[in-house]
């Protein structure tokens, strides 16, 4: 059997940031939800088997969704600071994308979990993304989980109050996702 290409972006699911907050004053900071609006994932597949999974995520479509907790609502003029400030946390000029390469596979139970190397901010890491795949009548169901951690990447998070109030250094990323079953590209 020959390997098969399947590819999967924005059109067809969603890659969301979820952020905590750490620090004294964490009880004043925002939880967010950030939607990623430009990603590629590439997967080859063999049979039923991927063999090699890229996804490459283009840092400035950055999207602030929601923020919960904090002492007001997120206001738009707040949502616009927040992409800013990650942005400019992120060195988005210098390191305009985030590559997730895997480098092995690994089927534990009805998931795969793919282990490989993520590119961000100018530093590499290894990296491990839990991938769950069901078929949905017509469709293929695909839902990812990894968490990025700012510190494994030498990002600063972003801070208030003199560190009182900062973003939690681990980063929740999920990937929701459907594909046609019998897609060939």
């Amino acid at each position: 059997m020959t390997a098969e290409k399947r590819i999967l972006d924005a059109s067809s699911g969603e890659l969301l940031l979820h952020t905590g907050v750490t620090g004294s004053a964490a009880r004043m900071g925002h939880r967010l939800t950030i939607a990623m609006r430009s990603w590629l994932a590439t997967v080859d597949v063999d049979g039923d088997e991927p063999i090699a999974v890229e996804v490459t995520v283009e840092l400035d479509s950055l999207d602030v969704l929601t923020g919960e907790g904090g002492m007001t609502p997120l206001s738009g003029a707040e949502k616009t600071l927040v992409r800013n400030n990650a942005l400019k946390s992120l060195q988005t000029k210098r390191f305009p994308q985030a590559v997730f390469r895997a480098s092995s596979a690994e089927r534990i139970g009805d998931s795969w979990r793919f282990t490989g190397t993520l590119d961000l901010g100018g530093q590499s890491h290894g990296q491990a993304v839990v991938v769950r795949v069901e078929p949905d009548g017509a469709d293929l169901r695909i839902n990812g989980e990894a968490v990025v951690r700012h510190s494994d990447h030498r990002i600063k998070q972003y801070s208030m109050l003199m560190g009182a109030m900062k973003v939690a250094d681990d980063v929740r990323v999920t990937l929701t996702g459907t594909e046609p079953r019998a897609v060939r590209r």
